[in-house]
């Protein structure tokens, strides 16, 4: 029964639908809850012998001969998995408006670099000089914990309804830059370069120049109504074929689909309607299967084995992101409110984090149980730090564009909210003065 692929399908719809009911009775971001119960179904085995129904860990038990795990990944799960990954970085580049992006440059920038540079520096010489791990696998420990989760934070973000506020595009964007670096130091270290990378870098950027003119004909010739969706698919079909392209130049897929939310923001921004689709998509389809896919990476077993040494990386992630981040989340004039939200949420890691253990150990570079250690520290991450900043650091709506209208003020820049709000005051005002002629 369980090699059934409708009935292992159903297993995993089923455990995404009882995360989101958690999610909703709990408050907490359903990517947490996802994780966790990816973790909890990924250790678990079940089986009949006797007629007796035996439970048992994965790993321990499971060897026995009538185990079976409850959360089985298969091809198309990983797929699906991927494709999550995919879609949903590229919604949170979609996320942020040029403007805004334009006007808080400067504290996504800062914050994003340290919050990178900080803990890769860390790692890489502890678990070098203290835990005398070879150079390149003490590389391989410092990116893949300098992370921090883009798929988390929007996640967080688009269930808050911190989205469309200026400090929630600024985090965003401070993302985007750590995770650039994670890539770029992934790659300088130990990317092969090849013509399979130079093609994929040139096709890339001239798809980028032309990717918002495209997208917008689209739309303007076709319409947003129709009910084949052929914005949605063309949309699809470039992350596909990117993502193609990227994976051949042993690159990462999840880096164009970045790219590609970022230089179409502008179009989403004036067609909201597109981007509601495309994540009423990723989120009830395909990023169920990428968290709960992530906590299958934690191993039970292995994590009480190697509890020490992952405790004191995550404690090293965090302070270094803490050390990093949230001073120059006060020097841009946040409160201690909206600098600890935003510091423990760039403290997040999953992505990025589990493709460069992957990268690690499909290449040789680190073994089996340093592996389990970064990706059960990886996961831990995405989930600490942004249930600690849910439950007791989160601002609200109205703080956060708060902020943006203070960071705005000190630095007299303007932003698309700005913009916004003096539209609305322009209509407001028509409307009174059109009530008033009415009525005389």
């Amino acid at each position: 029964m369980l090699e059934n692929i409708w009935f292992i399908a159903a297993v995993w719809m089923g455990l995404a639908l009882i995360a989101s009911l958690i999610s909703i009775r709990t408050a907490i971001s359903v990517a947490l809850i996802e994780i966790l119960v990816g973790i909890i179904a990924g250790n678990l085995s079940v089986g009949l012998e006797g007629g007796t129904l035996h439970v048992g860990i994965a790993g321990a038990g499971a060897s026995g001969g009538h185990l079976h795990h409850v959360l089985q990944s298969t091809e198309w799960t990983n797929f699906l998995a991927l494709l999550g990954s995919g879609v949903v970085t590229f919604l949170a580049g979609a996320e942020i408006d040029p403007i805004s992006l334009k006007a808080n440059w400067r504290a996504s920038v800062l914050i994003g670099v340290l919050s990178f540079a900080a803990p890769f520096a860390v790692v890489w010489l502890f678990a070098q000089f203290v835990l005398g791990w070879p150079l390149h696998q003490a590389q391989i420990a410092g990116i893949a914990l300098s992370t921090t989760s883009v798929a988390v934070v929007y996640a967080v973000m688009i269930e808050g309804g911190f989205s469309d506020t200026a400090m929630g595009k600024m985090i965003l964007a401070a993302c985007f830059i750590t995770d650039f670096g994670t890539v770029l130091a992934l790659g300088t270290l130990f990317a092969n370069y090849n013509l399979w990378l130079l093609l994929f870098v040139a096709v890339t950027v001239v798809i980028l120049c032309f990717m918002p003119r495209w997208t917008q004909a689209i739309i303007t010739r076709l319409g947003a109504t129709q009910v084949s969706e052929p914005e949605v698919k063309f949309i699809f079909f470039i992350l596909f074929f990117l993502g193609g392209l990227a994976t051949t130049a042993k690159s990462e897929a999840v880096l164009p689909a970045y790219l590609l939310g970022l230089v179409v923001a502008g179009v989403f921004l004036r067609d909201k309607t597109l981007v509601r689709r495309m994540r009423s998509i990723a989120f009830a389809v395909f990023t169920p299967f990428y968290f709960i896919k992530a906590g299958l990476y934690v191993s039970l077993p292995a994590l009480w084995t190697s509890l020490l040494v992952i405790c004191v990386f995550l404690a090293l992630k965090m302070v270094t992101k803490i050390a990093g981040v949230f001073p120059l989340a006060r020097l841009h004039y946040m409160k201690v409110k909206e600098a600890s939200y935003t510091t423990l949420l760039m403290a997040t890691g999953l992505t990025f984090g589990t493709i460069s253990s992957l990268y690690g150990l499909q290449n040789g570079i680190i073994n089996q149980n340093q592996y389990t250690i970064l990706v059960s520290v990886v996961i831990l991450s995405a989930f600490v730090p942004t249930l600690i900043a849910q439950k007791f650091f989160q601002p609200t709506v109205e703080m956060m564009h708060e902020w943006g209208r203070v960071y705005r003020r000190r630095l007299g820049t303007l932003s698309v909210e700005d913009i916004d709000i003096e539209s609305r005051k322009d209509r407001a005002e028509g409307n009174r003065e059109y009530r008033v002629e009415t009525r005389t």
